[in-house]
């Protein structure tokens, strides 16, 4: 481990007003912590409006059913983007989240979706994990994922017809989108950077982090802070790209399946993101931020998030507060047709710096 890390690590505490020298994260597999510059964290659970925030965007786009591979065509909608209440059945529940709803109607031969992504197109080596809940209706395809182009892209993908609550198999696709996907006719099942991993806990049933950790040749899949598998290689991406939630449905029988019978919801508590920016005026404005490698706090360790905690997210780094709205919506599960109340974002975007492993 070298000098500079020693040092790095010797000043990281878990929560810190200042992480000027960014954010350290390890995982039990590796010999070396990673210490990423930027820090995005937005916690859906504050009941905020979406619609005003700087760090996400509401997507408006429609896609045929020949470029979707589908029965289907797909119209991604921000009416599908709304804030949800606390389950009044759950116990562990957030107090509010994102919902992210496919519609049970048929419009001009295309399914209604959602999809939000960050404004940000510089996310490049990082860290990147999201607190959710999937829908037991079956017929959507639920996604978590980095994306650049449909050559380099990294998925967590949730198809709902796969999920069996009679015999507890819950799979959850983790994928590279790759030259070699494309050449597969984008089915990544026939290349190394596809696997299906069964989950040992019912993903419908509560809140639970999948993130992933992208670093120069290689990735890392997780859930609750448990390794799930790790792909590395030629395949991997290597250029910046942003971040985007998906839930959608084409009628595809072999994939997303649907479109479902009736509405679906994708549940969000909250998203976390650290990593390091591509742009390099950006880069430089960081370093002049990290004043004292050495100094306590300098650095902060980013807090895993177990089961236990991931309704909530557990620790936030961001120790800025949120500003809280006043709107949400009480459709849930099987209603509430296109109407919604979005909620204001509570993100704040932290750009620091530190002497990191990671270029």
């Amino acid at each position: 481990m070298n000098l500079l890390l020693l040092l790095l690590i010797a000043g990281v505490r878990f929560v810190s007003s200042r992480c000027e020298c960014g954010y350290v994260t390890k995982d039990a597999g590796d010999d070396e912590p990673m210490v990423f510059m930027d820090l995005l964290e937005t916690d859906f659970t504050e009941n905020n409006d979406v619609s005003k925030s700087s760090d996400w965007t509401r997507q408006q786009f429609n896609v045929s059913a020949e470029n979707g591979r589908g029965v289907y065509g797909k119209s991604f909608l921000p009416s599908n983007i709304v804030i949800l209440p606390a389950e009044r059945e759950a116990s562990s529940s957030p107090g509010s989240c994102l919902g992210l709803r496919v519609s049970s109607t048929i419009c001009d031969d295309a399914v209604s979706a959602a999809e939000i992504d960050t404004a940000r197109r510089d996310l490049h080596w990082g860290s990147y994990r999201a607190g959710m809940k999937l829908s037991a209706t079956n017929g959507t395809c639920a996604a978590f994922f980095w994306y650049l182009n449909d050559t380099q892209e990294i998925d967590v993908e949730f198809l709902s017809r796969e999920f069996n609550f009679e015999e507890g198999i819950y799979p959850v696709n983790l994928v590279i989108q790759s030259k070699q996907s494309r050449e597969a006719g984008y089915d990544a099942s026939k290349t190394d950077t596809f696997k299906r991993i069964d989950l040992d806990f019912d993903p419908t049933a509560g809140f639970h982090e999948y993130r992933f950790d992208y670093t120069p040749g290689k990735v890392v899949f997780y859930a609750d802070s448990k390794r799930l598998a790790v792909m590395q290689g030629g395949a991997i991406p290597s250029a910046a790209g942003h971040l985007i939630l998906q839930h959608w449905s084409n009628g595809n029988p072999k994939w997303s399946g649907g479109p479902p019978a009736q509405d679906a919801m994708l549940r969000v508590g909250y998203i976390k993101a650290y990593f390091n920016s591509s742009d390099a005026q950006h880069q430089a404005d960081l370093t002049r931020q990290c004043r004292d490698r050495r100094a306590n706090g300098a650095a902060c360790m980013i807090p895993d998030v177990t089961a236990g905690n991931a309704s909530t997210g557990g620790d936030f780094l961001n120790d800025e507060g949120n500003t809280t709205g006043q709107e949400t919506n009480d459709d849930e599960e099987n209603g509430g047709g296109s109407q919604c109340c979005q909620s204001k974002v509570g993100s704040l975007l932290v750009a620091m710096v530190a002497a990191v492993l990671i270029f």
